[in-house]
């Protein structure tokens, strides 16, 4: 009970310092699993684990097969998850480079890291190939703390991202097979009928799949599930479905989860969000119990099997070779600049399905006594703890070297996406700022991304936000939305991380009838609130500019604005065509000379009329 409690404990502990020091969990949780495992043999009295997975007659968490047997429950859940994050419209949406780079990129990995194995360490063909289709996956959850707090441009982030986020179900399914291939041939030999044994597992593991993601779908859509037994019933569904699709193809179990989350990923369902965030909240506590588990599970001897200078080449050929060549194949025609391909092949850490899915079918091959076995688990454990350290330590360093480290960020953060919103991002937009809208209202959203703009449906409240590397080049943050405690509330929480250089919101009523106590992050004007402003867009849908003299024509100008409830001053354009926010202490700007110009929205200076000074034009 006692060892049972203390890895909950431990895990969650963990989690929580991978949090606090922005790296990825998995390395304080294997990190803790070695320290409870293996090396405490060599300090505690009787040389045994301070938590021994395994039941050994004295002591132990799990009797025979039940670590086996929990790994798998555990690993299809965390798959099953995996794929209901893979959706069609995503892949069609990221560009050639990253379809390319989870395509032909994956078959470098595969192909290199497979030839590696099989010459530096001698283990056969079907070892080799297993062990390169288990380090093809990088994921979101090893990628995003180390890229969270670096600037870079958005493009780079893009790739690294997506690659994360769509190669882990697909690594995981190529393991999956590989594993399959290699159990079918072990059994009958590799032959005709092993071919035919592994298109059974293919058969009834899609079959198992695709059915039960209907299945599961329609019952959800007819509500015939009731909504507080929603999550607990998909989850039992996953673990009928893994554990029915074994019983008629042997290990076709896993291939079956990842199909049912890749299609019911792809449907319309409603309550799809809250599922994720369930299975999600699942992965995290599994995930902090597995990996102590499988980590302690190791022994010394398997540590010493792999403590030779050949776990070093296949590490450096790995991370300065085949990542490389992976990246650079892909990329080659992109827009992408070589600067960028070579960060891009410096981030390349393996992640949690890698080491979870090595430790499941590594113990799997131990128990067929499958000759070369009792590599897969400690030598894909050290490829993820390496290069997870290595991105961790270095990644910050090697973009400023490499030169793709953003020294100013000047990315533009709207929150809310109303119509004001869209009008002044579209300016934004033509002006070759990176302007992202975020809203929880899907309507506003769609209207945003007709226009063009980068877009999306965003809580708040959520820590979702944070955690989301396309806007480490944001600098300034703008709230627009109608609610005063929602605009405070942006300010207070996310000004920091988004707003280095500038976190404005609207006034609020209180605030507009005293200008005298204006916020000094009040947005445009001290006399506008949001009632105002949209009165004003709903009259005046456009963005002008004038030309200005000097300081004193500018004062000028604002003051007629103050006047003028039609006219809301919003930004400074110097002649370098750099924007700077207006915020509601509107006379800050000291050093206006000829050359520059006031951007406003709403109706035209009456001896503007006429000159075609119009920016953004009334949405259809």
């Amino acid at each position: 009970m006692v060892e049972l409690a203390g890895i909950i404990i431990l895990g969650i502990i963990a989690q929580w310092m991978a949090w606090r020091l922005k790296l990825p969990a998995i390395l304080p949780l294997i990190l803790i699993g070695l320290l409870v495992g293996p090396f405490s043999t060599l300090f505690t009295d009787d040389g045994t684990k301070i938590i021994e997975p395994i039941w050994n007659g004295k002591k132990g968490l799990f009797p025979g097969d039940g670590l086996y047997y929990f790994v798998s429950l555990a690993i299809s859940i965390i798959l099953f998850e995996g794929g209901l994050t893979l959706k069609r419209s995503e892949i069609r949406n990221v560009g050639p480079v990253i379809t390319k780079l989870i395509t032909i990129g994956s078959l470098v990995t595969f192909f290199g890291a497979g030839l590696a194995a099989h010459y530096i360490f001698g283990l056969s063909w079907q070892i080799s190939f297993l062990f390169s289709a288990l380090i093809i996956v990088t994921g979101p959850t090893v990628i995003t703390p180390i890229l969270r707090n670096i600037p870079l441009k958005k493009d780079v982030s893009a790739v690294l991202k997506w690659e994360g986020i769509l190669i882990d179900p697909i690594g995981a399914l190529a393991a999956v097979l590989v594993f399959e291939f290699i159990s079918v041939g072990e059994s009958v030999g590799y032959t005709q009928t092993a071919l035919i044994e592994f298109g059974k597992i293919l058969l009834f593991g899609t079959t198992f799949g695709f059915t039960f993601a209907h299945g599961l779908a329609f019952a959800i859509k007819k509500k015939l599930i009731p909504h507080y037994l929603l999550n607990v019933v998909s989850l039992s569904v996953v673990l009928l479905v893994f554990v029915e699709s074994d019983v008629f193809a042997h290990e076709s179990g896993l291939l079956a989860v990842v199909v049912m989350g890749m299609v019911m990923g792809n449907m319309n369902l409603p309550n799809i969000k809250e599922l994720l965030y369930f299975k999600e909240s699942l992965s995290v506590l599994l995930i902090s119990i597995l990996f102590i588990l499988l980590a302690a599970n190791i022994n010394l001897s398997d540590l010493e099997l792999i403590y030779n200078w050949e776990t070093l080449y296949i590490f450096l050929i790995i991370v300065f070779v085949i990542r490389p060549l992976g990246v650079f194949i892909s990329t080659a025609g992109s827009t992408l600049k070589f600067n960028e391909k070579l960060f891009i092949s410096w981030v390349g850490p393996r992640g949690i399905v890698a080491a979870g899915i090595a430790s499941l079918f590594g113990s799997k091959l131990l128990t067929r006594n499958e000759p070369g076995a009792e590599y897969i688990t400690p030598l894909v454990f050290v490829i993820v703890l390496g290069t997870v350290l290595l991105n961790a330590t270095t990644a910050r360093v090697f973009a400023k070297v490499a030169g793709v480290f953003l020294k100013n960020s000047q990315g533009i953060l709207i929150v809310g996406a109303s119509r004001l919103s869209r009008i002044i991002g579209e300016y934004l937009h033509k002006h070759n700022r990176h302007v992202v809208l975020i809203d929880n209202n899907a309507t506003n959203i769609e209207k945003a991304k007709k226009l063009g703009l980068e877009a999306f449906d965003a809580n708040i409240y959520s820590d979702a936000l944070s955690d989301n590397i396309e806007l480490n080049d944001v600098g300034y943050l703008m709230s627009l939305t109608g609610n005063p405690d929602i605009n405070e509330f942006a300010i207070d929480k996310f000004g920091d991380q988004f707003g280095e250089n500038g976190a404005f919101r609207l006034i609020n009523s209180q605030e507009m009838n005293d200008p005298q106590n204006n916020p000094k992050e009040g947005l445009f004007s001290h006399t506008d609130d949001f009632i105002k402003l949209m009165e004003t867009t709903k009259k005046y849908p456009s963005i002008h500019e004038i030309d200005l003299k000097d300081r004193a024509h500018y004062e000028q100008l604002i003051e007629m604005t103050n006047a003028d409830d039609d006219i809301i001053p919003i930004f400074l354009k110097a002649p370098d065509g750099d924007l700077k926010i207006i915020s509601s202490y509107s006379t800050d700007f000291n050093d206006i000379k000829k050359g520059y110009s006031l951007v406003y929205l709403g109706k035209m200076f009456d001896n503007e009329k006429g000159k075609g000074k119009t920016q953004a034009k009334k949405e259809s």
